[in-house]
């Protein structure tokens, strides 16, 4: 149990790590300016900075695995389908479609006279392109795209694809990465190097990516969907969170993807600011590498996982903009219960059982990898703390983020604190982190029962037995501890009252297509 006094001596760690914190120098300031203040836009032009808590590592959407990466490749590139404010499905480059009764062949209609930034067009030839590019051996949507078995093109507006099975996700999952239309010319000329000249047919186009300073997309002239109405965007890193707020509030960003818990309030007294806090469909937790000591051993994964008290977490770090999790299905999912996603209160009896069943009766020592912004590091104190008095030695190892993404991709960590943004189906949540050898199985979970179960819920079309199918899936996984499910998210957007049209869409990304700027 997580006592009264533990709690309070948690809270006294926490505050003071982020007083001491709050004044460090942000990794992503700005070279020019030490204080961490960007510059003033260049007169006459109309431009949207944007403040994001890390550098994003990838703008190529086949290889990219960070939510960081997506805020900006969603103003370079469209998609197929898109989420719309209400969490709905609606079709974004696709004009119309029909599925076969079966489930396994759809057939889009796609809109006509688009063209990517570099000129060339847009149409079936392309979407067949980059559905083809996405199954290859070194991308990241394999998982989502695994079930096509065939893409035809009859003519220049229609894609037909046949896949091997029903897939009941397979719409949601073009309203993200795997349905991001990248220019094929682009990507034939620059090869591996695409992802630093990324070509869609999006708002904006690329200009530049200063590591760990910023980002910067310019106007699309000839964008199909509407007029742009800003010049430029420029999206500038503030490992600083509270760095972040300072410029948000003195002018010189306009929209930051998080305010810092404990600015929340000020954010939302100042007359020339909005704060958006909403639960998003998103999760956050630790990777316990499966092939990694100690946590080779199920026994020692079981114990970390039932030595965190989620609903501490929640209350000390994030005041109520939280909730506490035990699967990546957050209230509103499809898939989501009460009876899967509410962890058990830590029982030292039960924890000091795990301990000696795994060989480590006296406590065991591991290293956890947090990148390196101040949340972070209050994060890794916490569950430090937490998992101390359970004789479970926790070493912090403070590590930049796209490093962190690398150490996951290689399984170069014992245990990691990696999350994600949410989708709204639960498969793209849930399939590629825990099914053998898919690529975002960083703990490399290998449960031949768990596969399975994770194959029939994907091509499952009846929603209740879906359910019933993860809510399986989820008590295999909790036996195997692979990854501990500690709280969902919320979105803390700030945004300057000069920007209008601006609206929120409950998968966390910043869309700036119809955005202005008084």
């Amino acid at each position: 149990m997580f006592s009264s006094k533990a709690h309070k001596l948690l809270a006294a760690l926490v505050l003071g790590s982020v007083v001491a914190l709050a004044g460090c120098g942000g990794g992503g300031q700005s070279a020019a300016d030490p204080a961490g203040n960007t510059q003033a836009a260049p007169a006459g032009k109309k431009v949207l900075n944007i403040g994001l808590k890390a550098d994003p590592p990838s703008m190529d959407p086949m290889v990219s695995t960070s939510l960081y990466d997506r805020q900006v490749q969603n103003s370079i590139y469209d998609k197929l389908f898109d989420i719309s404010p209400d969490g709905k499905i609606v079709p974004m480059l696709v004009n119309e479609y029909k599925v076969s009764e079966d489930g396994k062949i759809y057939t889009f209609t796609l809109k006509e006279g688009i063209k990517f930034q570099d000129g060339t067009d847009f149409n079936a030839e392309a979407v067949k392109f980059n559905f083809e590019r996405s199954l290859g051996e070194k991308s990241k949507r394999r998982g989502e795209l695994k079930l096509i078995e065939k893409v035809e093109t009859p003519d220049a507006k229609t894609v037909v694809v046949t896949l091997k099975s029903a897939f009941a996700p397979f719409i949601s999952v073009l309203t993200d990465r795997a349905g991001m239309m990248v220019s094929p010319e682009a990507a034939k000329k620059y090869g591996d190097d695409y992802l630093n000249h990324p070509v869609g047919t999006g708002p904006f186009a690329y200009v530049e990516h200063v590591k760990g300073d910023h980002i910067t997309l310019k106007k699309n002239p000839n964008y199909w969907n509407g007029e742009v109405k800003l010049d430029e965007v420029t999206y500038k890193v503030f490992t600083n969170t509270s760095a972040a707020v300072q410029n948000l509030r003195s002018g010189m960003v306009d929209i930051i993807d998080e305010i810092p818990v404990k600015e929340i309030p000020t954010v939302q007294k100042d007359e020339k600011l909005t704060a958006i806090t909403e639960a998003n469909m998103g999760y956050q937790g630790i990777y316990l590498n499966n092939t990694k000591e100690p946590f080779t051993n199920q026994y020692l994964r079981q114990a970390v996982d039932r030595a965190i008290d989620r609903e501490a977490v929640v209350k000390v770090l994030f005041d109520g903009y939280g909730s506490p999790a035990w699967s990546p299905f957050a209230p509103g999912s499809m898939a989501y219960s009460e009876a899967i996603d509410k962890a058990p209160k830590p029982d030292p009896a039960v924890i000091k059982d795990l301990l000696a069943k795994g060989g480590k009766p006296g406590g065991f020592s591991f290293k956890l990898q947090i990148s390196t912004t101040p949340a972070n590091e209050q994060f890794g104190a916490v569950i430090q703390n937490m998992l101390k008095q359970y004789n479970i030695n926790v070493e912090l190892e403070k590590v930049e983020y796209g490093t962190m993404l690398e150490n996951g991709d290689s399984g170069n960590f014992e245990a990691l604190q990696l999350g994600w943004s949410g989708r709204v189906d639960p498969d793209p949540n849930f399939y590629d982190f825990v099914v053998t050898d898919m690529p975002n199985n960083n703990a490399n979970i290998s449960v031949p029962e768990l596969d399975e179960v994770m194959n029939q819920a994907r091509t499952e079309q009846d929603e209740a037995k879906r359910k019933e199918l993860y809510t399986k899936a989820m008590e295999i996984l909790h036996e195997n501890a692979g990854y501990s499910y500690i709280y969902h998210n919320y979105d803390k957007f700030g945004v300057s009252k000069k920007v209008t049209g601006f609206t929120y869409v409950p998968d966390g990304i910043i869309r700036v297509a119809k955005v202005d700027k008084q």
